[in-house]
C-alpha cells in the first residue's frame, strides 16, 4: 500500500505542477484507496479509522480557511482531506510546514525572476501561465503556486524518511 500512496502523490505532483489544478477523480481515487486500506487492515502507516477520519477533517477544515480567503484552490483543500485519510492527524503539521516552506521558496523565486527578468522562461513556467495566455494577456485567474504539488512532495518525504518505524 505504501507504493500506491506514493504513486498517488506522484500523480498529484505532476498534475498540479503542470495544470495548476487537482482533478476530483484523482482526489477521490486516493481517498477511496486509503479507505480500502483501512477496511482491509492494510494501512501502511499504522493508523486506524478514528485517526484517519480526524486527519481528513482537520486537513480539509484547516485549508478550507485559506480557500475561503482566496489564497488556495479547492483542489488543494480536497487533496489535504484525502491526504489526512492516508497519514492521520499527527504528521499533518510537519507536512504543512514543509509544503509551506517549499511554496514560499517558489513564490520568492518567482518574485525575484519577475522583478529582475534574468530567466523569463523560468519565471513563466513558475507562474503557471501557458505561453499563449501570457502573450495574449488573458484574464483567466491562475494560481502561480501549485500548493498541492508541494503538499504531495512533503508527504512523500515524510512517508519515506520522516515517519517513525
Amino acid at each position: 500500500m505504501l507504493h500506491l500512496s506514493l504513486l498517488w502523490l506522484l500523480m498529484i505532483m505532476v498534475y498540479d505542477a503542470q495544470q495548476r489544478r487537482v482533478p476530483n477523480w484523482l482526489v477521490l481515487g486516493g481517498a477511496a484507496v486509503a479507505m480500502g486500506a483501512l477496511a482491509m487492515n492494510a494501512q501502511p502507516f499504522g493508523i486506524g479509522w478514528s485517526d484517519a477520519l480526524l486527519g481528513c477533517v482537520v486537513g480539509f477544515g484547516f485549508l478550507l480557511l485559506f480557500y475561503a480567503t482566496g489564497f488556495m484552490g479547492a483542489g488543494d483543500v480536497k487533496f489535504a482531506g484525502a491526504l489526512g485519510l492516508w497519514v492521520g492527524m499527527s504528521p499533518l503539521l510537519p507536512i504543512w510546514i514543509g509544503a509551506s516552506l517549499l511554496a514560499g521558496a517558489h513564490g520568492l523565486l518567482l518574485l525575484a525572476l519577475q522583478r529582475f527578468a534574468w530567466f523569463p522562461g523560468l519565471a513563466l513556467m513558475l507562474s503557471g501561465k501557458p505561453r499563449s495566455d501570457a502573450a495574449s494577456g488573458s484574464r483567466k485567474q491562475t494560481r502561480p503556486i501549485p500548493f498541492a504539488a508541494y503538499l504531495a512532495l512533503a508527504s512523500a518525504v515524510w512517508m519515506i524518511w520522516g515517519r517513525p518505524s
